[in-house]
C-alpha cells in the first residue's frame, strides 16, 4: 500500500519531547501520529481564522 506521507527529521527540546511522549501514551498513539494530529489541529485552527490554504503540486 502506497503512502503519501513525507519523512523528515524533527528536532525537539528534551522537555517538549517528553511531554509529547506523555500525551501520545495517554492517547494511545505513536509519537509520530500524535505530532501529526497536533499539526492537523493547528492547520484547522489557522484555516478557520484565515481561510483555506491552497496547496499547489510540486
Amino acid at each position: 500500500m502506497a503512502t503519501d506521507k513525507r519523512q523528515f527529521t524533527l528536532r525537539l527540546q528534551e522537555e517538549n519531547f517528553k511531554k509529547i511522549k506523555y500525551i501520545s501514551d495517554k492517547n494511545k498513539r505513536s509519537i509520530s501520529m500524535q505530532i501529526e494530529y497536533l499539526v492537523e489541529q493547528c492547520i484547522k485552527n489557522f484555516e478557520k481564522e484565515n481561510g483555506n490554504i491552497e496547496v499547489k503540486e510540486d
